[in-house]
């Protein structure tokens, strides 16, 4: 069985560590855990790790945010992965900060990466693993607001809520989205 978990983000220094980069953070995390790296490759960099007889493959696309479908659904067509094997790890303003939520299919909600992943896969069937950034920003300030770094008491929250988004991820990859949602949804 083979899955592709992408996560979602802007490439770039000026990005690493902001809300709308956690896909790529927690990728970078999962990747530190179990001893795997990225490499570049097309449209995106691209690590795997086989765990409990599956291949893992997953990507962070360069292609930036907007156009992350491009890079996804290369991916998928190249490595014959089915869409229900596809999990997209992405930031979420109307959840509260730490609050992971996984979704085996849904709405865009306006998020531009996810529009454009529907719009490059044919539909919203796939399942997206949401990670609350908050909304803590005023009228018209989004933008500013999911490309600013997380602040100093968010950052140092990070880390456990990074591992217990790998959890669910690999959880995805065993059990499914649906037992995997049961468990673990906050």
């Amino acid at each position: 069985m083979k899955y592709l978990i992408a996560g979602l983000g802007n490439i770039g220094a000026e990005y690493e560590l902001t809300r709308h980069n956690i896909g790529f953070l927690i990728l970078d995390r999962i990747a530190d855990n179990k001893g795997i790296a990225f490499t570049t490759s097309r449209y995106a960099d691209k690590a795997e790790l086989k765990y409990k007889g599956r291949q893992l493959h997953f990507i962070k696309p360069n292609t930036y945010m907007n156009l992350s479908g491009k890079a996804i659904a290369f991916w998928l067509q190249e490595l014959k992965i089915p869409k229900e094997n596809l999990l997209v790890v992405v930031d979420d303003l109307a959840l509260p900060f730490g609050t992971l939520r996984m979704r085996s299919k849904g709405s865009a909600a306006g998020h531009n990466g996810l529009i454009n992943i529907e719009t490059l896969t044919g539909g919203q069937n796939y399942a997206r693993l949401r990670f609350g950034v908050g909304n803590n920003f005023g009228k018209g300030q989004q933008a500013d607001y999911v490309l600013s770094n997380f602040d100093k008491a968010e950052f140092e929250e990070l880390p456990p809520l990074m591992d217990k988004a790998e959890t669910m991820i690999l959880s995805f990859c065993t059990i499914g989205a649906d037992r995997t949602m049961s468990l673990y949804n906050t």
